[in-house]
């Protein structure tokens, strides 16, 4: 389904993003490819581990990730299946526009309002705030998130990692994806 909700929010700053990006999120579509989930070390590891279960991603290794994308009038919706079992839904609403506004991010549990910076045409996600079960998470608990979408030889390079000052990286996940039927 077409819609303008992205095209709204971004304003002005909708054509900054790669043009592959801007059909995606105005006409929705099916991106599928491989990912390879790698865990932090040590108490990294743990951590990760934990986190990814609450995400209900799949142990460490490649894995085929499909991602469908749709809009309407509640807002963006991301469905992320892994290895066409462990099923991420995520519903993202746009809050205000791009500079003074956010996209608040539900899934599950969790509820998180993230800002976008569009660098060299990619999306990359920033994170303002975060609630688990409707309660804040104080912003020196919360892990260091580097989530991001640029096209990549006509593909889609999706990178999500979390991660924790001195100890690192907890869990991330990054590959190419397709759009089905280009």
């Amino acid at each position: 389904m077409t819609t303008n909700l992205t095209k709204n929010w971004f304003g002005d700053h909708f054509s900054d993003l790669h043009p592959l990006l801007q059909k995606l999120h105005v006409d929705g579509g099916t991106l599928s490819g491989d990912v390879k989930i790698q865990y932090g070390d040590a108490l990294a590891g743990l951590i990760g581990k934990r986190l990814a279960n609450k995400m209900t991603l799949p142990a460490a290794g490649d894995h085929q990730l499909t991602v469908d994308i749709s809009h309407d009038e509640q807002g963006l919706h991301w469905s992320r299946c892994f290895n066409g079992q462990n099923q991420v839904k995520s519903l993202f609403k746009p809050v205000g526009s791009i500079g003074e506004g956010h996209w608040i991010e539900t899934t599950g549990p969790l509820t998180m309002n993230l800002t976008v910076d569009v660098i060299d045409g990619g999306w990359h996600w920033r994170t303002l705030a975060v609630q688990f079960m409707g309660l804040p998470i104080p912003k020196w608990l919360l892990p260091q998130t580097k989530a991001y979408k640029t096209i990549q030889d006509d593909q889609y390079r999706f990178h999500v990692e979390f991660s924790y000052p001195i100890i690192g990286s907890l869990v991330r996940y990054s590959g190419l994806l397709k759009a089905e039927g280009s």
